[in-house]
């Protein structure tokens, strides 16, 4: 790996990168708590902090060439967020599409906000995590992250041994002060993890990404967050789109971006299926959504979704899927043999 260098952006005291926990009871989940319905969106290439709209990359990985170009195109289009994890085995080809792009576009490595995530076998001390963080920064070619998130909250090593997930935090934390990360969060957290990591460590998560979509709305979570005063970004943003998820629908549910209510308010308001859902997540407080695409029409159309303005009636409506259709499409509980999500929407 090239050796470090201190950018502009560091020259701050790295104390002012993580927030320490203010001292504040957390509220009480309340399921029908509903989100006011927010017009004031940052434009996509704010990068201050973490851009509303970004390129998701899991699943990005039809050839290296084709994940690298998408990237490329992205950053060229005008995304300043490119969201990637050592568990999607292709972070190079994400890293020469970053390079590629920002060639292009004319601009440097810190006008663009960068994003990875900790896989589960790099759980526990500091020797492990950095041995996860370093071979990130090499494939991505960069030297520094914006953002790092433990991708999940269990961890678990080659001999099979098991770390709590607040160990690993801890081991984390440590990387803010070499100066190669400036944000530290967590993906997939269940409210009781939640509330005990934000109780325990004096390291407060910059961020946490999980699924929200219009037929997993969770209303009362992202209540929570906006409580604690931790982002929130969406994954999965277009719910089952994603052909992974097709095997996973209950019988009878619709792609969400044909769904009949989701066409006809994207009619009226001359937007696009994929820019409304993506619009009904970022107006009602999510702070980032992160779409995926290799197609160049779409990854134009998804980056445009802040400009698609909703009303109070569209979004009456849009809620109803939730009620009708909730479906979590990512939860591996099963397959690893632990329970995720815990105290979340039953599912």
């Amino acid at each position: 790996m090239r050796s470090l260098r201190l950018l502009p952006i560091f020259l701050t005291s790295v104390t002012s990168f993580h927030t320490r926990i203010e001292q504040q009871p957390i509220p009480n989940p309340v399921p029908d708590q509903m989100i006011p319905v927010s017009t004031d969106i940052n434009p996509p290439n704010a990068v201050t902090d973490i851009p509303p709209i970004g390129l998701g990359t899991w699943e990005l990985r039809v050839s290296p060439e084709n994940t690298t170009d998408a990237v490329a195109y992205a950053i060229e289009a005008g995304y300043r967020h490119i969201d990637a994890a050592m568990a999607y085995n292709n972070q190079e080809a994400v890293g020469k599409g970053i390079h590629k792009g920002l060639k292009k576009a004319g601009l440097k490595r810190e006008d663009i906000w960068v994003t990875s995530k900790l896989w589960n076998d790099n759980h526990g001390t500091f020797e492990a995590v950095e041995t996860d963080f370093n071979k990130t920064l090499s494939l991505l070619n960069l030297t520094y992250l914006d953002l790092y998130h433990m991708h999940w909250p269990i961890g678990h090593s080659p001999d099979n041994s098991t770390f709590d997930y607040l160990t690993t935090w801890n081991s984390m934390t440590q990387l803010l002060s070499t100066n190669r990360v400036r944000h530290l969060g967590i993906c997939n957290f269940a409210p009781e993890q939640l509330r005990v990591l934000t109780t325990s460590s004096t390291v407060k998560p910059y961020s946490h990404q999980f699924e929200l979509h219009l037929y997993l709305p969770q209303p009362w979570w992202l209540s929570w967050h906006k409580r604690l005063g931790i982002k929130v970004t969406a994954y999965s943003p277009l719910g089952n789109m994603n052909p992974v998820y097709h095997d996973r629908l209950p019988k009878g549910q619709p792609k969400l971006l044909n769904h009949t209510i989701v066409k006809d308010i994207a009619k009226r308001r001359g937007c696009a299926p994929a820019q409304v859902v993506l619009a009904w997540n970022l107006q009602r407080g999510v702070d980032s959504v992160i779409p995926k695409s290799s197609h160049p029409q779409w990854i134009d159309e998804n980056l445009r979704a802040w400009e698609c303005r909703l009303l109070e009636k569209d979004f009456s409506k849009l809620e109803g899927l939730g009620e009708e259709w909730e479906s979590r499409f990512n939860n591996p509980s099963k397959n690893w043999g632990v329970q995720l999500f815990k105290g979340l929407d039953g599912l």
